[in-house]
């Protein structure tokens, strides 16, 4: 529910989304009080972090939460306010591997923009290390995208209620293989992703050097009597017809939801994109990927429509 998944991986791979070699030494040190022999420091927060420290042990906390007590008035919080950064010296190589997956970071969050499932992250993390080496900070609007530059913008709608919220992305994350961005406790309050823990959101990114007109994009229009957006799995496409025959064949024997097969033109080319669903929750999705994967057949890929 609280992204529980992601505990071990907020900076599994720190050094190698650094963008420079060695080990722990290559961390500059982030607090004059740092303890002698030590990559850690304490943080503005008053949080003791040694990052050269494993994930099992690094932080205070074994397990994610949210605070006690109601939820912050997120209506107080301003959100940011996008503008032109220099990329950080940390978190932006590229490409980097983590959990045996590679990714790219793109050279600009221009032009972005993906529908999938969004989750957030709370108590545990707060006043540690992002992965550009910034405080963490759960009441601040921010969020973690394994493909955004850090730092960057992007607007974040809630695509089952119609709320969004601008965020600055300074992590990396979500490196659950279905999640497309990880947020911030008081952006996840702010969109209606808490308390539920997920929630189908369309990520659109923000260009602070285009023109005023064009510098956040407006959110999508979700109307109130409109359906709900569905969760889909595509599990291949394929340029030979027969092929994802067979493979839609296997997924109706195993007694899945709705199985599709669906013709698209992408890069001039047809292919034929297997699907399953809609499905009924995000539960349920992971449910299902995880079975498809134990049948050997190619992992699903989270659409949104």
């Amino acid at each position: 529910m609280r992204a529980a998944w992601r505990l071990p991986w907020l900076l599994a791979t720190l050094l190698v989304l650094a963008g420079c070699s060695g080990h722990s030494n290559t961390r500059p040190s982030t607090s004059s009080s740092s303890r002698s022999g030590s990559a850690g420091a304490y943080t503005s927060g008053g949080v003791y972090d040694d990052t050269s420290r494993s994930q099992s042990s690094r932080y205070r906390d074994g397990a994610d939460s949210i605070p006690d007590g109601p939820p912050p008035d997120v209506s107080q919080l301003p959100e940011p306010v996008p503008k032109v950064e220099p990329r950080s010296l940390y978190g932006n190589k590229s490409p980097y591997t983590v959990l045996g997956r590679t990714y790219s970071v793109l050279p600009t969050a221009r032009g972005y923009d993906e529908r999938g499932i969004a989750s957030f992250y709370g108590s545990k993390f707060h006043g540690y290390k992002t992965s550009n080496l910034e405080d963490y900070d759960m009441y601040k609007f921010t969020a973690a995208s394994t493909v955004l530059p850090l730092p960057s913008y992007a607007r974040v709608t809630n695509l089952q209620n119609g709320k969004s919220v601008i965020v600055r992305i300074n992590d990396r994350g979500p490196f659950h293989e279905d999640r497309v961005i990880d947020l911030s406790y008081a952006a996840a309050v702010k969109i209606g992703v808490w308390p539920k823990g997920t929630g189908l959101v369309e990520v659109q990114g923000i260009d602070p050097s285009a023109p005023p007109q064009d510098e956040a994009p407006p959110p999508p229009v979700v109307a109130p009597s409109a359906p709900p957006p569905g969760i889909y799995l595509q599990v291949g496409a394929f340029a030979d017809p027969a092929n994802a025959q067979k493979v839609a064949d296997q997924l109706r024997v195993a007694n899945f939801a709705p199985v599709q097969v669906v013709d698209a033109t992408i890069g001039g080319r047809l292919v034929h994109r297997v699907r399953v669903g809609p499905l009924a929750d995000v539960d349920a999705a992971d449910r299902v990927t995880a079975q498809i994967d134990q049948m050997g057949l190619p992992h699903p890929q989270v659409a949104v429509d």
